[in-house]
């Protein structure tokens, strides 16, 4: 697969910048700055407009920092805020509208909550996680939006989990510790199917998936490199996909029509937003048998021009299999 790389950068800050989900539309959620002192987290939503990015700015009322991590095809988005006392819970944006929703079973740790919400789909679900004890450690859940119940996503064994998307079937991903090692997974039907990457690889992590069951996400390389990647669930094949410096790529959307969006980071230590086409034309082949009848023991086809006419020879050369040569050409010719 070949992919058309767009870096889009919010003009706000061309230092800093992450794509975090893409809906069918093309509409991209994502943010600009680093979350350092004096460098806060300001989300917005991007869209194509002839071909030029078009930023909106999207942040949560009386919040410090906002990250925009999801968005479905009606355009209605989630992520997480951080408020004044450091606080982090999830929200929703439905049509300019504000709402937040904490899991109970968050707790308090060093005095505050940190829950966060990555991924929507089309029928208000919401994936997320919450941090759970003081070494980090993480549970994740699926929001019903309508409904209000959180539902706990688990991993057998695992210490520590984090749901990171939801497709429009259900099927959720995200990524899990078990015995210090972290793997992808995308839970389906209920079942989990753990993403354990090529040999090398480490710290892989699921962060977003289609309907059509295509999952991106990040690994890391036996180098220390951070690396995206693209999986395909029906065919086992993974995609590695490295931009910019080559030290960091990050995947973390894909929609149906197969667009990546995600952030890689340049030469000099800057993080750009980063939107990737596929570019590549796909052939179905079908494969034809075509020996001289002279001879149908040895046959070799070498070249072909664009009528259609074929050169080639039958014959092995051994002793009284001599080469001969001919051209073979198509019936329209």
């Amino acid at each position: 697969m070949v992919f058309q790389l767009h870096t889009i950068d919010d003009p706000s800050d061309p230092t800093f910048n992450q794509l975090l989900a893409i809906n069918d539309e093309g509409q991209i959620a994502g943010y600009y700055g680093s979350g350092a002192t004096g460098h806060p987290n300001m989300g917005y939503v991007v869209t194509l407009v002839g071909g030029k990015p078009v930023f909106k700015a999207e942040n949560f009322p009386t919040a410090v920092q906002t990250q925009v991590t999801g968005i479905n095809d009606a355009g209605d988005t989630v992520g997480f805020e951080v408020d004044a006392a450091g606080n982090s819970y999830g929200f929703m944006d439905i049509g300019g509208i504000f709402v937040t929703a904490v899991d109970s079973l968050a707790p308090k740790i060093g005095g505050v909550v940190s829950e966060q919400f990555l991924g929507v789909n089309d029928h208000g679900s919401v994936a997320g996680f919450y941090v759970s004890d003081t070494a980090g450690d993480s549970r994740g859940f699926v929001f019903d939006s309508d409904t209000g119940a959180f539902t706990a996503v688990g991993v057998a064994g695992a210490s520590s989990v984090a749901a990171t998307d939801i497709n429009d079937l259900g099927e959720v991903s995200g990524f899990f510790t078990e015995s210090g090692k972290t793997e992808g997974f995308v839970e389906v039907g209920g079942a989990i199917n753990a993403l354990a990457g090529h040999t090398g690889w480490s710290n892989i992590q699921a962060l977003g998936l289609n309907d059509a069951g295509l999952v991106v996400g990040s690994y890391v390389d036996s180098k220390g490199h951070t690396d995206g990647f693209e999986y395909n669930l029906a065919s086992g094949v993974y995609i590695s996909i490295v931009e910019g410096a080559g030290t960091q790529t990050v995947v973390n959307g894909i929609n149906n029509a197969g667009q990546l969006v995600g952030f890689y980071m340049d030469a000099s230590g800057k993080t750009h937003g980063m939107l990737l086409d596929p570019t590549a034309t796909i052939f179905n082949w079908v494969s034809k048998t075509l020996d001289n009848s002279a001879d149908p023991t040895f046959n070799q086809l070498l070249s072909i021009n664009n009528e259609g006419a074929i050169s080639g020879y039958f014959g092995s050369g051994a002793a009284g299999h001599p080469n001969k040569g001919y051209v073979l050409y198509n019936e329209k010719s």
